[in-house]
């Protein structure tokens, strides 16, 4: 009897044990992989992007909503808005995808309480707020950059620059990383180009004002490798973010501790014009280049 009762014993912690393994993350050919669940709460009009909000996902980020990028479309291709799903996060060094993706009960995601509500869209514009489009005027902002100087869109006028919409904590590599890679590609481009290309600037835009300071932007710009003449960080009060990430149609919501957010950059020319958005992760330096050379801004 005595030997039963350890057997059993033996059994659940063994059963306990492989349960953990299965939710916690693990490693193969330099990719990380995260088992986890949540619910659909939108997709990109091309069905490529799903946007959950995700249980946590222990030792890389807590429960939040944030876009993800289907490896397999044909596995999204039956899913609606409020199914419960379970899927698999693969990240590597550059790039994040899902796959292995199932329809589970609604019952089977573990949210916290507090996060009942739905976000933002991934392509609506927040309710009260007009969507900016291509040709609209830039709304004046007041920013304090890197070195804690203030900015406006004054010190921009007369040149073209392109904004986007970062933070530094983010941990998928195709997202902010992604950016601020491309963003690197345009400040090489421009270092060596004449003309117009040459007078372009570069403004990355905190979504984490409270974590974000001044002192932790400029750190992260040298780590990007940043010519300060050339491409500015900017941080603001909540509100200062909060109206400008909206005016671009840029959900953001603090949750756990990290920031779910969506993505956004913008050619402005030297009037304050909008000449072109991209809209998520999908675009690359050499289109912006282009579109630099092609109307002179």
């Amino acid at each position: 009897m005595k030997n039963s009762c350890v057997k059993v014993l033996l059994a659940a912690c063994v059963a306990i044990a492989l349960l953990g393994c299965e939710r916690a993350g693990t490693s193969e050919n330099g990719a990380d992989h995260y088992e986890t669940r949540g619910i659909v709460r939108g997709f990109s009009p091309d069905r490529q992007t799903i946007e959950i909000q995700h249980e946590d996902i222990p030792g890389f980020m807590p429960s939040m909503t944030m876009p993800f990028v289907a490896r397999h479309r044909k596995e999204i291709a039956n899913l609606k808005t409020g199914d419960a799903i379970s899927f698999r996060l693969t990240v590597t060094k550059s790039d994040s995808w899902i796959d292995h993706i199932s329809k589970i009960g609604i019952g089977d995601v573990n949210l916290p309480e507090a996060r009942t509500a739905p976000p933002r869209s991934l392509s609506g514009a927040s309710p009260g707020y007009a969507r900016l489009k291509e040709g609209d005027q830039v709304p004046p902002f007041d920013l304090r950059n890197q070195d804690g100087e203030r900015i406006t869109l004054e010190n921009f006028r007369g040149r073209p620059f392109v904004l986007t919409f970062i933070f530094t904590r983010c941990p998928l590599p195709n997202f902010c990383p992604l950016m601020s890679s491309n963003f690197e590609q345009l400040q090489a481009a421009i270092k060596a180009a004449s003309g117009e290309l040459a007078r372009t600037r570069l403004l990355s835009i905190t979504l984490d004002p409270a974590y974000d300071t001044p002192k932790v932007l400029s750190d992260y710009a040298a780590f990007h490798h940043a010519d300060l003449q050339i491409w500015t960080f900017a941080t603001a009060e909540e509100k200062s973010i909060d109206v400008l990430s909206r005016a671009f149609s840029v959900y953001r919501q603090p949750e756990g501790g990290t920031i779910s957010h969506g993505l956004a950059t913008a050619l402005v020319n030297k009037d304050g014009r909008i000449v072109k958005i991209w809209r998520g992760n999908a675009w690359n330096p050499g289109e912006v280049i282009q579109v630099i050379g092609r109307d002179g801004n």
